[in-house]
């Protein structure tokens, strides 16, 4: 886990996905096979804009801390496989075990 401001993470952006601007996330997969059923593998590393995530969190009136939490909840979901970009059920799944992972971290519910 990485946590970093707008231009590092622009640049990652702009290196391995071809998009000139800052993120709030990105996932870097270790092995772009899917996950192996192993407890101690290592899935890769999330990076995360502090910046952006400062910003999104004023925009959708939540604590900095649960941004965070959030941003990396979203993060690792893609090391496990999961794909918002697909749309269809692929995004509702994720979206849903996002919230219902969130709300076992911190206990309370966020929209």
């Amino acid at each position: 886990m990485v946590l970093t401001g707008d231009g590092e993470i622009r640049d990652l952006n702009a290196r391995f996905l071809g998009r000139d601007r800052p993120t709030n996330v990105l996932s870097f997969s270790v092995d772009e096979g899917g996950p192996e059923e192993s407890p101690h593998r290592v899935l890769g590393d999330v990076v995360i804009s502090v910046d952006t995530a400062a910003r999104d969190a004023l925009e959708g009136e939540i604590s900095l801390e649960d941004e965070l939490v959030f941003l990396m909840i979203h993060g690792l979901l893609h090391l496990a496989g999961y794909d918002h970009e697909r749309g269809g059920s692929d995004e509702a799944s994720m979206k849903a075990l996002e919230r219902e992972l969130f709300r076992k971290l911190k206990g309370y519910e966020i929209d």
